[in-house]
């Protein structure tokens, strides 16, 4: 007999051909980012995902999550880095976690794109708190 999960009927199938990609908002990207939703909050669960792809030398403003990040990379080469520590590397299988409300950024390296999912969860209608851009400067190390 199959295990009891299997018995459940499946609610919802989202295709991806029925979640595009969309440009990442200038407002809190710098570079050419894509953003493709994996799946949205669904009550009562508070959890989301999307796939987000940065071109050589694009990355996402400062910003922090009121739940903490976990990023998943699938692809290229990346940096991320939050304030007051060092900026580390991100390779494909690799899984980093930013802590609630910490501050930091995460993109491409100068020479090679980078792609992954960002999972985080929303309270009070909000899943992210965007803030400066990061600057040259602190881009390049």
């Amino acid at each position: 007999m199959p295990p009891a999960c299997a018995q459940t009927a499946v609610t919802s199938v989202s295709r991806e051909a029925e979640r595009a990609a969309r440009p990442g908002p200038a407002a809190n990207f710098t570079g050419t980012v894509s953003v493709r939703p994996i799946f949205p909050v669904s009550p009562p669960s508070t959890v989301s995902a999307g796939e987000v792809t940065f071109q050589p030398g694009a990355r996402s403003n400062w910003h922090r999550h009121p739940m903490g990040q976990h990023l998943i990379v699938t692809a290229g080469l990346g940096w991320t880095q939050a304030e007051g520590g060092a900026v580390v590397e991100m390779r494909p299988g690799d899984v980093i976690w930013c802590p609630p409300g910490v501050k930091h950024w995460h993109g491409a390296t100068p020479d090679q794109g980078v792609t992954h999912i960002a999972i985080q969860e929303t309270v009070a209608g909000s899943n992210v708190e965007w803030l400066e851009p990061v600057t040259a400067a602190q881009y390049r190390r």
